[in-house]
């Protein structure tokens, strides 16, 4: 046993503090990861776009809020998001340590620019911005063809310093407009309509949006790509940051990542229709397989089968085991929700997945406001089977805002492309959406509902429309008006 000289006052003090310190130490407070996993919620501000967050027919989608969400799932606690309404409230939000990290699609010399105090995670993504013209106009081949054009770029981006510094070096000429609060389908359409010369923009948005906007194109690469990474409050602690480096590196290491990435940005450009002379041969080699089962499940759902068949087309090309890389499977491309509210266990057995598409096509139709006839009803519950029937309610809004007829599918199918626009999604209630998608969505089943329901009248002779398909469709081949009778029931020629 020990014995402290109580008489000497220098040991005494010694002793106190020893005391303290030991005491200070068992009482340090928890780091940001700890209270974190102690309070089961994660906080992550983000931004409603087409890179990030969005809802779509299944809830809530995008990159960065599966990227955030598979991060929430590793460390054991629950995503709760925060949608910024602009850049400077997530900033704003940022540097006062109210929320625990920014997933806002940004390269890091952007956010550095924006606020140096800030910390990143390691880089995940990557992007160029890249220069747009309207095709007929002259072409810009270097920077140096800048000059003398009206130009528009985002404000406080990588790509707006850049011109600076091409401004401030060698291109004391060189003048740009920066657009604070618009978003890359704006800037497009700015371009299309001829009120820019130039657009320049995030490469990734660019390959998303420019189906939209096929009169502009994609020039050249305004400079080096730029890393992408999360963003952090400022500070010392960095429990968080590491924690979000061993996840980021664990899921590129075990394909994850990339997994995600062609599921979001991997397919931007396919439209997916083929020509006729294709479809015509799946009719003959691929649709008897399946022709009785989608006239069972179309009987018992009091549907067209030609039109379900139309669908199935539209979705796997009648491709039973068909998979694509967000995670939709079967030949109706169901996915697992939709798959587990329909009762269907296997979506790679054909009938299933045909019987739970005819169900949930049923469903869909049946939700539509009763007033609107046919076949308007018909188009928009296969935009509604293919968006959500959220962005078709916004879409319809939109329309009459607009003095149109929200129960006209050609007055909405016009309507829906503005989901991509910050200016229109930012008042609707679900947000963003890739609103020319069900647009051709709709367009293609319509084209191939024609074909199949005139191939499969009594007497048609397949050889001989085989060899006169020499030709394919455009969308305008088919009218939007109302016929006498309702399109999805009609049998006509078709147009090839």
């Amino acid at each position: 046993m020990m014995l402290v000289d109580w008489s000497n006052p220098k040991r005494i003090l010694v002793l106190l503090a020893a005391v303290l310190i030991v005491a200070l130490t068992g009482c340090s407070r928890p780091t940001v990861l700890e209270r974190i996993e102690q309070e089961g919620v994660l906080h992550v501000i983000t931004r409603n776009a087409p890179t990030t967050y969005y809802e779509d027919r299944d809830g809530a989608a995008g990159f960065e809020y599966e990227l955030s969400r598979l991060f929430a799932e590793q460390i054991g606690v629950e995503l709760r998001l925060r949608v910024a309404t602009d850049l400077d409230e997530a900033y704003s939000v940022l540097e006062q340590n109210y929320t625990h990290f920014a997933a806002l699609g940004l390269s890091q010399q952007a956010a550095h620019d924006r606020a140096s105090n800030l910390n990143f995670s390691s880089d995940y993504l990557t992007f160029q911005p890249v220069v747009l013209f309207a095709n007929g106009k002259p072409k810009p081949k270097t920077v140096d063809d800048l000059i003398g054009r009206s130009i528009v770029v985002p404000a406080s981006t990588a790509q707006a310093a850049f011109l600076d510094q091409l401004k401030d070096a060698r291109l004391p000429n060189l003048v740009w407009e920066e657009a604070d609060g618009i978003e890359t389908p704006d800037m497009m359409r700015m371009v299309d309509e001829g009120q820019v010369d130039i657009a320049i923009v995030n490469s990734a948005e660019y390959a998303i949006h420019k189906a939209m906007f096929p009169k502009v194109r994609n020039s050249f690469a305004l400079m080096e790509p730029l890393k992408v990474s999360w963003i952090f409050p400022p500070g010392k602690d960095n429990s968080l940051l590491e924690q979000a480096n061993l996840f980021l590196e664990k899921i590129s290491q075990d394909g994850t990542l990339t997994y995600l990435q062609e599921k979001y940005f991997g397919h931007v450009d396919q439209l997916n229709y083929v020509g006729a002379r294709t479809f015509i041969k799946h009719i003959r080699d691929r649709l008897p397989k399946f022709e009785d089962t989608f006239k069972a499940a179309a009987n018992d759902f009091e549907l067209d089968w030609h039109l379900l068949a139309a669908i199935g087309y539209q979705e796997s090309h009648w491709r039973p085991y068909a998979t694509s890389p967000t995670g939709v499977r079967g030949l109706m491309m169901l996915t697992r929700t939709t798959a587990k509210e329909m009762d269907i266990r296997n979506r790679l057995d054909p009938e299933q997945s045909i019987l739970g598409g005819a169900k949930y096509f049923s469903q869909i139709h049946k939700r539509m406001p009763e007033r609107i006839p046919e076949p308007d009803r018909t188009w928009m519950a296969l935009a509604a089977y293919n968006v959500g029937m959220g962005h078709l309610e916004d879409a319809r809004i939109i329309t009459e805002n607009q003095g149109k007829d929200p129960d006209k599918w050609i007055d909405v199918k016009d309507a829906l492309p503005l989901l991509q626009q910050k200016k229109w999604y930012k008042k609707t209630r679900f947000g963003y959406a890739r609103g020319w998608e069900p647009v051709h969505y709709v367009q293609n089943i319509r084209r191939y509902y024609d074909v199949l329901a005139w191939m499969k009248q009594p007497g048609i002779n397949d050889g001989t429309v085989a060899q006169s398909a020499t030709s394919t469709t455009t969308s305008d081949d088919f009218s939007d008006t109302t016929p006498d009778m309702p399109q999805p029931f009609r049998v006509a020629p078709p147009m090839l």
